[in-house]
Order: structure tokens, then sequence, then C-alpha cells
């Protein structure tokens, strides 16, 4: 069996010398090497932004969506999104780990697990796309997939339904960086407040913020504020346009009579949200920009435009527990868990 590299360089056909998510092209054939663990996947979990970039490029149509997607693996070796760049995760069960990991894995064949590792480095093969559902961003498939060595990976939990677990598990960095960030008595709002990451971060700021502090969710939809007030966890739920940042700054205006927030978390996952982020957010500061829609540049340069010293944090969809955190919200919340569990299946 040949030897591979921690990193999964050996993976790599185009450039050469780059990681796998930065790679155009991956190899996705499935006969492993030493260090990589091969699973039979069941079901995709797209990226929020990238799946709302393909669903708006099909027109809906399920059809198109799916030759989008299967494309996208041909082309790539991988489900990287072209125009977002981002994947997604997936789950599936263990067919065979690399002998390379014999007692450094907790893994057997037959074990049901979640990959906490982008879809946009992870070697992916698709035989068959058996179901799409647009609602859940989630697509089942007849597949495989590889995990290299440093890949991360987490064991489905018993007390979870699978996409339940998933819908979770893919945007499970969010939780624990709010946590980091959020502090007593802090001015919290999040943007795309009734979105999977957003209800999430909501819980997660109304805890940290506590009784002194206030949360604030903004919403597009009338399906996403009413589902946002539903929980209770927001202060004030309120609808508007992030792509229109000086209509959504005299809206925080009005709220914080003109304080601003401590702390903005941008969850939203359509394009051009940075500057209502930024103009949100009073002088020093902190917005946390988890969604895959951001433009670095645009939030950069839009900061220093408009003169405003604030501290911005790219999401990392990595953080230390990160998988256990985000499930023990639902686990922490009840009223939170049923309505994932409406959402994305019980």
């Amino acid at each position: 069996m040949k030897k591979g590299n921690r990193y999964g360089l050996h993976r790599v056909i185009d450039p050469l010398g780059v990681l796998p998510q930065t790679a155009h092209k991956i190899d996705n054939t499935m006969d492993i090497y030493d260090n990589e663990i091969l699973l039979d996947v069941d079901t995709l979990n797209i990226d929020s932004a990238s799946f709302t970039q393909i669903e708006s490029q099909a027109g809906g149509d399920k059809k198109k969506i799916a030759d989008i997607m299967l494309g996208i693996v041909a082309e790539r070796g991988k489900h990287q999104n072209p125009v977002t760049g981002s994947g997604g995760m997936f789950i599936g069960r263990v067919r065979q780990v690399g002998p390379a990991l014999d007692g450094k894995v907790d893994l057997s064949p037959g074990d049901r697990v979640a990959s906490l590792v982008s879809l946009s480095l992870t070697p992916l093969r698709i035989d068959r796309i058996k179901d799409i559902r647009p609602d859940i961003d989630q697509v089942d498939i007849e597949g495989q997939a590889i995990l290299f060595e440093s890949g991360i990976w987490a064991k489905l939990p018993a007390d979870l339904s699978p996409t339940l677990a998933l819908s979770v598990l893919d945007v499970a960095g969010a939780v624990p960086q709010v946590a980091r960030l959020v502090r007593q008595g802090d001015t919290v709002l999040v943007v795309g407040a009734g979105g999977k990451s957003g209800m999430l971060c909501m819980h997660e700021a109304r805890k940290r913020a506590g009784c002194t502090g206030r949360v604030l969710g903004l919403t597009f939809s009338e399906r996403s504020t009413a589902r946002a007030r539903s929980l209770e966890l927001a202060d004030v739920i309120f609808a508007g346009d992030a792509t229109r940042p000086a209509e959504v700054l005299a809206q925080i205006e009005g709220l914080t009579d003109g304080r601003l927030c401590d702390v903005v978390i941008n969850c939203a996952n359509n394009p051009n949200t940075e500057m209502a982020s930024i103009l949100a957010c009073r002088d020093r500061g902190t917005v946390y920009f988890f969604s895959m829609a951001v433009s670095f540049t645009k939030a950069a340069l839009g900061a220093e435009g408009v003169g405003k010293d604030v501290d911005m944090f790219i999401g990392n969809g990595y953080a230390h527990r990160h998988a256990e955190i985000s499930l023990n919200v639902l686990r922490e919340n009840p009223k939170l868990k049923k309505l994932f569990e409406e959402l994305y299946g019980g």
C-alpha cells in the first residue's frame, strides 16, 4: 500500500505543491493510501452559501442542481463550488482504515461518522444522487469519500438523528467562537439570525451576554423572521436587507440609541453583507464573519473606507471540541432542538 502525506499532498493533481483545499483538481480514486480512511457516503450537507449559489444558477430545478454538483466533482475530484470556493461536509460509514492509522484513530469498519473538514478538500466520488432537499441544503447520494490523516471527524451521537446531527456539525465552528468573543453585558447583533448557524449563535450569544446584555437578530424573509422570533432568544428580531448597509445602520442606531453593537456575528448566506456588519459595530468592537459568502477584500477595504476601527475575525470551521460544544446547544435548549428536528429531521 502506498504511503500518503499527512495533509493529503499526495492527492493533489493541479497545481502541484499546494494543499488539497487550494488545488483546482485532486485525485478522487478510492484506492486508499496507508494513512487514509475510506467511507461510504450517505448524505452531503452543502455549505449554505454554496447551495444558495448552485440553486440560483439552476433556477431551482433539482435535475440541474444535480448536474451542477456532478460536474463540479467530475472536474475537481471534490465538491468545491467554483464561485464561492466553499464545500460542506458529509456523513457516512467507515469502510476501511489505512494500516498507518492503527492505534491512532478510534474507528472500525461500520462506524457512522460525520466529517468535520470541508468537502472543498475531500476526495469525493458520487455514483448517484438519490435525493435533494433544498430547504436544508442536504443531498443524499451513493458514493465514497476519503479522509486524510490530518482530517477531523465525529462519531454520530446516539441521541440525535444523523441528519439532525449533520445540520449542526456543518456549522459547528460558529458556537465556540461566539463563546470566546461575547462578554457579559455586551450588545450583540446576529446577521442571518433565522438561519442554521444564526440560531445556534443566538443561543450562545444570549448565554454569554447574560441578563445585562442585549441580543439583536437581523433576518430577511418572513419565514426566517418568524422562526427566529419563535425561539425567544433575542431581545429584538427585526427584518432588513443586509446588503443595504445604510438602512441597517439606521435600524441599529435606533435600537441602540446610537451606541451601536459591541459584537456583530455575520451568518448571512448571501454576498455583500460585509458593510452592514461593520457599520453596525461600535469603534473597537468585534465583527465575526462566519459566513462563507464574505469577501475579505470587501471587509478590509470597506472598513478602511468608512474609518471604522473594529477587530474583524474570519470564521474558522474548526475550534477545539467544537462538535461536542455545538451538539450540546440542542441538549441545552429544548425549543431550539424541537425546531431543528422539524427543519432537519428528527
